[in-house]
């Protein structure tokens, strides 16, 4: 029988922690994400979040100016989000501002990006197992134990790629195997543990198309 973890320990905080020192070292738009993301001198994109989890990624790019609207189709992960979210706001200052910036929706991306209409998607799914035998970090399978190992992600991907006016940047283990059933990216941004694959959008709807037309 599988062992279940208890998942009430589990909080999220953008005040201290991971998050609020990467925001007070100052880190700002040549950092991979934001790169992947189509930041760029004199450009803020807006963004969807089409898999919310822990919110970081998002709030570090709300942080650089970016309109975000965060989707969580967990009820557990979304309250978890919105409590986060409240103390950020609570704490003033720049957390404040970068929380006016952020709009954390409950549902599933696969319905609700058609009706966004979204310039640019990130999408961070469940990243396959490791081929090692490292535990990965209590965090993470406490996440996985809240919101699953999200089988539709490929789906997401497609509904993604039809949709975003801009780009879709998928968020990736960087030595997996890319994600079955995508076109090529138009580039990858590497970090050290996870790769940025950049599916620019006016290089690849022809090649969607042409696969829909098969």
């Amino acid at each position: 029988m599988a062992q279940h973890l208890d998942t009430s320990s589990l909080i999220i905080d953008f005040v201290g922690g991971a998050i609020g020192h990467r925001l007070r070292s100052g880190e700002g738009r040549g950092q991979a994400l934001a790169r992947a993301a189509g930041f760029s001198r004199g450009v803020t994109p807006d963004i969807v979040d089409a898999t919310a989890g822990l919110g970081r990624d998002a709030f570090l790019l709300a942080s650089l100016g970016a309109r975000i609207t965060l989707i969580e189709r967990s009820a557990t992960m979304h309250d978890l989000l919105a409590d986060g979210l409240e103390c950020a706001r609570a704490a003033g200052g720049r957390y404040a501002d970068t929380v006016a910036r952020i709009t954390l929706i409950h549902g599933d991306s696969c319905a609700l990006l058609p009706q966004l209409n979204p310039q640019v998607v990130l999408v961070d799914p469940m990243h396959p197992p490791r081929n090692n035998t490292a535990l990965v970090k209590k965090e993470m399978r406490l996440i996985r134990e809240i919101v699953g190992t999200d089988p539709d992600a490929a789906q997401l991907m497609q509904v993604a790629l039809q949709t975003a006016r801009n780009r879709v940047v998928l968020k990736w283990p960087l030595r997996a195997e890319p994600m079955a059933l995508l076109p090529k990216p138009s580039h990858q941004i590497l970090g050290k543990s996870v790769r940025y694959d950049v599916f620019v959008k006016a290089r690849i709807v022809e090649p969607i198309l042409a696969r829909h037309d098969l």
